[in-house]
């Protein structure tokens, strides 16, 4: 029963507060910001408000929209000379999981020397940087409340930093910024959110604290994501949401996740695949292989997911887990295998490779070799669960 557990990120959730941004930014004595975003959010008007509530508290600001989808270590390196240059006080994110991360990199580097490619790993960096306010926009990656940041190397590598200077110090959820969201990301950032949930409760890092959000998220994810996918704005299950991936979020900065992230960022890292989609497709995979591993714990997630399983053995619950996410998956327009995500077998032997070399494989709860993830893949390729 020995776990730490640290989410040191104050959240608030509030609708319209980042139109207000620039309120809460003098409550915090912030007077000169770095605002890191990506091309994306410019375009869909969500900055517009923010940047006049921050004109409007006379803060100054300049805006980095330049990250993209999966930020490589030289977009992350871009973004921190740009804030040398500027010089600010803090460091404000605002969009989904890569203008986050970008903005947890360039955060932190401004207070390091190097490259943040640098700190690739587990508690190697060792100055704290300036405080990041981050302001999600799609609700999957809880990256707001993480202590991680994903950046892709130039061998397509996706590197993970881990740092408890990571962990942004607000996260501030509003839901009216994620009401336009298209109906293919609302589905792609909800199911990684189910995705962040499913593998920290079946983590063999697991803690009773990460489980109880876990376990939460999932079922707050199971009843939002369709009425959010098809309505769009409706707001409240939009809210909720948000509050899900948080707590998935904050779930897995405790315990870490699993074989599905592990393969699915060799995905792309190598062929460019939406990270959550990507992960929506494995996911059935990995669980049907995990499932004699972590049989209660399966049925857990199954019931959350609202399948009955009163009386039943707990393997047949187990599988009805599996039967839970195909029919989500199916319902949301996600592929039914890699194939149809341009995913090609040419690049077997890197895509093994580099999903071994991902942390997440050693706390998966079913101990797993090469062979063993050179099968999922094809498992995934070809359909067959």
């Amino acid at each position: 029963m020995d776990f730490n557990f640290q989410v040191p990120t104050r959240v608030r959730t509030e609708r319209g507060l980042a139109k207000k941004i620039g309120e809460f930014f003098q409550l915090l004595g912030y007077q000169k910001v770095f605002l890191v975003t990506d091309k994306g959010v410019r375009n869909a008007g969500i900055l517009q408000a923010i940047e006049s509530s921050l004109h409007e508290s006379s803060i100054l600001f300049e805006v980095y929209d330049e990250v993209i989808a999966n930020p490589s270590c030289a977009n992350v390196m871009v973004g921190v000379k740009k804030l040398k240059d500027f010089d600010p006080d803090s460091v404000l994110a605002v969009g989904g999981g890569s203008s986050i991360d970008a903005a947890k990199g360039i955060a932190v580097m401004a207070k390091n020397s190097g490259e943040i490619i640098d700190y690739e790993g587990v508690g190697k960096i060792p100055h704290e940087g300036l405080p990041l306010i981050a302001v999600p926009t799609t609700s999957g990656t809880g990256s707001e409340v993480t202590s991680s940041t994903i950046v892709t190397t130039n061998s397509h590598f996706k590197a993970a930093i881990i740092s408890p200077f990571l962990y942004p110090k607000y996260a501030i959820l509003d839901a009216e910024i994620t009401v336009g969201l298209p109906m293919e990301i609302t589905a792609a950032t909800g199911m990684d959110a189910l995705t962040h949930a499913i593998e920290s409760y079946t983590s063999k890092t697991s803690n009773p604290a990460s489980a109880a959000l876990a376990i939460y998220a999932i079922g707050m994810i199971k009843d939002n994501i369709e009425k959010a996918y098809f309505v769009g704005t409706d707001i409240e299950s939009r809210e909720n949401m948000l509050v899900a991936s948080m707590l998935a979020g904050a779930a897995f900065s405790q315990s870490r996740l699993g074989n599905v992230h592990a393969i699915s960022h060799t995905f792309s890292g190598v062929f460019n695949v939406p990270h959550g989609i990507a992960n929506a497709t494995l996911l059935p995979f990995v669980m049907k292989f995990n499932l004699p591993a972590c049989p209660e714990k399966m049925a857990d997630i199954a019931k959350a997911l609202g399948e009955k399983t009163d009386g039943m053995p707990v393997k047949e619950a187990a599988e009805l887990a599996i039967q839970a996410i195909i029919k989500l998956n199916d319902a949301l327009n996600i592929p039914s295998n890699i194939k149809d995500l341009n995913v090609s077998l040419d690049e077997l032997p890197k895509l093994v490779e580099d999903s071994m070399r991902s942390g997440n494989v050693l706390i998966n709860p079913r101990l797993t070799s090469s062979k063993d993830i050179e099968e999922i893949i094809e498992n995934a390729y070809n359909g067959i669960l």
